[in-house]
């Protein structure tokens, strides 16, 4: 969360023509309800299965950038099975950064609106204490610490794209 999955990915995608697919929002569209009601509905073990499910599904496309959720990579052989569909990158960011991104947009993120300062910055590093053994297991690490204006973001997706030899459109 705050990595800047969707941003860098709609970035990478503008650059390079490639279509963008944010996981959750591709859930979202499938099932015509939002994440925060399958989770209500179904509980944290339904909702995994149904994104394990939408991972499989989108993993035969060709040519995509997926952004995934931060716990997919968490659950059952998810990471396992994007190594072996694609390439897999972690967005490292400091945790400094996720704090201040988080903090300017937590109201739109129901997990932690209601977490004051200090209690978010103990929540990312309990939450990244506990996913960084799934992250590690990415093919890439990729620092996403410089991604806060448009000029940022634009060097920052051409550094991307170089690095994963990926064309970029005319």
């Amino acid at each position: 969360m705050g990595c800047g999955k969707s941003t860098m990915g709609r970035a990478v995608s503008e650059l390079t023509g490639l279509p963008f697919i944010d996981l959750d929002n591709y859930i979202e569209r499938r099932y015509h309800h939002s994440v925060k009601e399958i989770f209500a509905e179904r509980g944290e073990p339904g909702f995994r299965d149904v994104e394990r499910r939408m991972l499989q599904e989108v993993a035969d496309f060709e040519d995509v950038i997926v952004a995934c959720g931060g716990g997919t990579p968490c659950f059952f052989d998810n990471m396992e099975y994007m190594n072996g569909h694609g390439t897999t990158v972690f967005l490292n960011t400091p945790i400094p950064r996720l704090h201040s991104r988080l903090m300017r947009g937590r109201h739109k993120r129901p997990l932690i609106a209601d977490k004051s300062d200090d209690e978010l910055l103990v929540f990312i590093k309990e939450a990244l204490a506990m996913r960084m053994g799934h992250y590690s297991k990415a093919q890439i690490t990729f620092s996403s610490e410089r991604l806060e204006n448009k000029s940022e973001i634009a060097n920052t997706a051409r550094e991307f794209a170089k690095l994963l030899s990926i064309p970029i459109k005319k």
